[in-house]
């Protein structure tokens, strides 16, 4: 006897599927159909399951599986003597309200002539303490209608269990339908176990998303929605307060290892990332609690994501406690978010203080705190889970007749015994507190579900109407078929008492959740307020409600990088998660007007970025201006040149009858030093904003300035060179090709010529205003484009050919005998012009916007200023400073 019930509970937590083939197998004896299963639950093993169940008699009899107790004992399995179980202890007052609202519902529905009519529901209730096993042995208990004893005796014969049982029948009732009350592990194994006998199930707690699947468990039910809504919400709110860097503490089963699954696919597209994932086992929970708390002390994450029992958390949150970790903000799942042995653990408030969670929705039941306020040990005297409630609440002992109940109250020895006048009446209690009914509410539906299925499949056709395949016949209470009323919980379609419609898709309902913050109260203590709440897919939050772990509303930050602010960009780090990165400024010409953005967009060509980069400015107009430091120096000695220009011309018109005056060619004087001053003047015309006249008259007055005043000095070095050739013997006509006409007639020569160049090259293709924009920069250089080059570089060409031929006769003439002569100074001057134009080329080429331009006016200036320097400055000194050498016999002597 005692291994058959041994070998049950090991294959039943370890393998399931192996159970079921051997217990549906034909050497196991099981009957299947409509009679329903007959299973052995033998008193000799001592298990809960036998004592602690509470039972209606009615014409259908819905079974109830519930976790009422949260500490089962320890199996102590040494072979060498039957195992025997302890009562199971820590009565949970959450599943046993759900328990109440279960037969609260059956109430309901009986006293309801429009559902079932005719028809009385009652219920079979027990206990599987938490344990899968147990829960199995519970589960074929309601479904075989068992209440007896039986003998057993394993035999091992060729490697093959035979498990040979005789029955002793009982009059219990089967159930056709299961709520389930146990957490998704144990869900699926009893609906694994359940599902080839269609014997439907339905849970308001298992929130696993893999019982989902129709194809593996097509027996299920649930009236609590997928956990993939409430991971999926949990994604919502990271995005929503811009928390990309978020740590995890999972539960080591399917709960956990899902739900962080679904919130890593969620938050995958929206730069969230999760900083660590922790495991917590509730075998070594104390060693992981440690080993996470130290974890979580060390990350920059401030933002913690707990999918886990409540158990759990309230050992993590007391390791927090001990190391001071108090400035986290936790996200808790509806596993713990509603827990209040968290929320009243004055140790644990400095922790769990701003805890924002998902939880099951809330809603209330009309009549149920009524209903529980009358209840009794004296009513119900075989109640036991209520008469060990009963007890813990009052603290004294109801009168012991039984030795089971001795054995489920082993504290009654040592407590006063019960005056019978105890009540809840005016008990403020979490169990009498109805206001906000979260899973005895699923409960509540879930018999609901069951009465609405058995409703359609009981339900008679209209008289005349035509049959179907479904509706063909009246099904009576006591034949009822599992598969039929599998069907019909399919199709179930309703409205509840207060006005909610209900429906399944496949085995879920649509998401419901509502929002609840942990909060500090005015008396010091937390409390948990509802914030928000899912419905569907609109989720409705009251931002401003919230109190952070901060204790002030101000959302926490919890980031692995800063933003990124405007005029930057994000920058992943080789290795790291993409929430880890670097912020690069925008380059010139790029800008970023977004927080947080991953790349600079560049600007129109016209605009450029102003100094932030976070807007594309127009480009201010840049050209060589007179108010700019260098248009003021290049002007200062542009007209400082023309001054002393004029101021020579006055001293030379002033001093014409002199030698000096006369024996240079005091005309071409005159008109060299009109002509330099042009050239000083012309210089102005490049300063400025360009415009169409100018950029044709900056050219044409510097090319036909400068060629009138190399014609002046090559037309004197000529007129030097044939007046000592006249001087030799047979030369004597040689001054008649050089007289005044002629002179006059050789500078308007040469000069024509630059003439009618500048005049081709401004008509056919002229220098014209340009906006370069090719010039990366913030500015846009306005200049005078050259259309044509050769026009140009002719109108430089000719110039140079003057200046070169000029340079060649003065040197020629250089040596001359004569106390002044002319043609040395000339030579030196235009030495200093053609260094000046040969420097100028690639300076020019080189320069851009407007430097090109100062370039050439620094050539200008410089070349206009060594000849004005270099020829007139001797012949000044001499004028001025120098009287008694300005005389003919001096000027004549050797």
């Amino acid at each position: 006897m005692s291994w058959a019930s041994l070998l049950l509970t090991a294959w039943s937590s370890r393998a399931p599927s192996l159970l079921l083939l051997v217990m549906v197998g034909r050497d196991v004896g099981l009957r299947v159909g409509l009679e329903g299963v007959q299973t052995s639950m033998c008193s000799r093993t001592g298990s809960p399951m036998e004592e602690s169940n509470l039972g209606q008699d009615g014409d259908i009899v819905l079974g109830g599986l519930f976790t009422l107790h949260y500490q089962p004992p320890d199996l102590d399995i040494d072979f060498v003597k039957p195992p025997h179980f302890n009562p199971c202890t820590g009565l949970q007052i959450e599943p046993l309200m759900s328990m109440y609202a279960m037969e609260f519902a059956l109430e309901e529905i009986n006293s309801n002539p429009s559902l079932l009519p005719g028809v009385r529901l009652s219920h079979r209730i027990l206990d599987s303490c938490g344990r899968h096993p147990w829960a199995l042995l519970g589960a074929f208990s309601l479904v075989g209608g068992d209440g007896s004893t039986c003998n057993t005796m394993p035999v091992l014969r060729s490697s093959r269990v035979w498990l040979n049982q005789t029955w002793q029948r009982t009059e219990a009732q089967s159930v056709p339908v299961i709520i389930d009350g146990d957490a998704s592990r144990s869900a699926m194994i009893l609906s694994r176990t359940l599902g080839p006998l269609f014997i439907p199930m339905i849970s308001y707690l298992a929130s696993c998303p893999c019982l989902s699947d129709r194809q593996q468990y097509p027996n299920f039910f649930r009236t609590i929605p997928s956990d993939i809504n409430q991971a999926k919400v949990m994604a919502r709110l990271a995005i929503r307060f811009n928390w990309t860097w978020i740590g995890a503490v999972l539960s080591d089963n399917d709960y956990g290892r899902l739900a962080i699954q679904v919130f890593e696919e969620e938050i995958r597209e929206s730069g969230v990332c999760v900083a660590f994932s922790e495991i917590l086992s509730r075998e070594t929970i104390e060693e992981d609690a440690i080993r996470v708390a130290n974890t979580i002390q060390h990350s920059t994450a401030r933002v913690i994501l707990i999918f886990t029992w409540y158990t759990d958390v309230a050992e993590l949150f007391l390791q927090l406690a001990k190391i001071n970790v108090t400035d986290r903000q936790f996200l808790a799942s509806e596993a713990w978010s509603t827990a209040t042995d968290l929320l009243h653990n004055v140790a644990l408030s400095k922790v769990a203080s701003g805890v924002l969670g998902v939880a099951i929705r809330s809603a209330g039941i009309p009549g149920f705190e009524k209903f529980l306020r009358r209840l009794h040990p004296s009513d119900r005297p075989s109640d036991l889970f209520l008469r060990e409630f009963w007890e813990k609440e009052f603290g004294c002992s109801l009168s012991m007749t039984q030795s089971k109940v001795t054995a489920l109250s082993p504290l009654a020895a040592s407590i006063p015994l019960c005056s019978g006048r105890e009540t809840l009446e005016g008990v403020k209690k979490r169990f009498t507190d109805t206001s906000h009914l979260r899973a005895a509410y699923n409960a509540y539906l879930a018999v609901y579900v069951a009465a609405h299925g058995l409703h359609s499949l009981l339900s008679c056709p209209d008289e005349g109407s035509a049959p179907t395949d479904n509706s063909s016949t009246c099904s009576s209470p006591y034949n009822i078929t599992p598969k039929e009323l599998l069907e019909h919980l399919n199709k179930v379609n309703f409205t509840t008492p207060h006005g909610e419609k209900f429906f399944f898709e496949g085995a879920d309902i649509p998401a419901v959740y509502d929002l609840v913050n942990w909060k500090s109260t005015p008396d010091g203590s937390l409390g948990m307020f509802t914030i928000g709440r899912l419905v569907g897919s609109d989720l409705h939050l009251n931002e401003s409600a919230i109190q952070w772990s901060t204790g002030s509303t101000q959302v926490p930050i919890s980031v692995c990088s800063k933003s990124c602010p405007p005029g930057t960009r994000r920058a992943n780090r080789k290795g790291e998660p993409v929430c880890c990165f670097d912020c690069i400024p925008c380059t010139d010409g790029e800008v970023n007007n977004e927080t947080g953005s991953h790349q600079c967009r560049r600007c129109p060509i016209e605009f450029w970025s102003n100094p932030g980069h976070t807007a594309c400015i127009p480009r201010k107009v840049d050209f060589l201006s007179f108010n700019e430091t260098m248009g003021i120096v290049l002007t200062t000695a542009a007209v400082s040149g023309a001054v002393v220009t004029a101021a020579v011309f006055i001293v030379f018109l002033h001093y014409r009858h002199t030698p000096v005056v006369r024996a240079n060619n005091s005309e071409l004087s005159f008109l060299l030093l009109l002509s330099l001053k042009l050239c000083f003047l012309c210089a102005l015309v490049f300063i400025g904003r360009p415009s169409v006249w100018s950029c044709r008259l900056q050219q044409a007055a510097f090319g036909i300035s400068f060629v009138l005043c190399v014609s002046c000095l090559q037309v004197k070095t000529i007129v030097v060179l044939a007046a000592f050739r006249s001087a030799r013997p047979g030369a004597g006509g040689l001054m008649k090709w050089f007289g005044t006409g002629q002179q006059r007639g050789s500078v308007c020569f040469y000069t024509c010529i630059q003439v009618i160049i500048c005049t081709i090259w401004l008509s056919l293709s002229p220098p014209v205003p340009y906006r370069d924009l090719g010039f990366q920069g913030s500015k846009v250089n306005l200049e005078c484009a050259m259309s044509s080059v050769v026009g140009f570089a002719v109108v430089l060409g000719y110039i140079g050919f003057l200046a070169c031929l000029c340079l060649l006769l003065a040197f020629l003439a250089r040596k001359l005998p004569d106390n002044f002569n002319e043609a040395k100074f000339i030579t030196f001057s235009m030495l200093i012009f053609c260094a000046v134009w040969v420097a100028f080329v690639p300076a020019y080429i080189s320069s851009p916007g407007k430097y090109s331009v100062a370039v050439e006016i620094f050539a200008i200036l410089a070349s206009s200023y060594g000849l004005l320097l270099c020829i007139f400055a001797p012949k000044c000194f001499i004028i001025l400073l120098k009287p008694e050498r300005n005389t003919k016999k001096h000027l004549m002597g050797r």
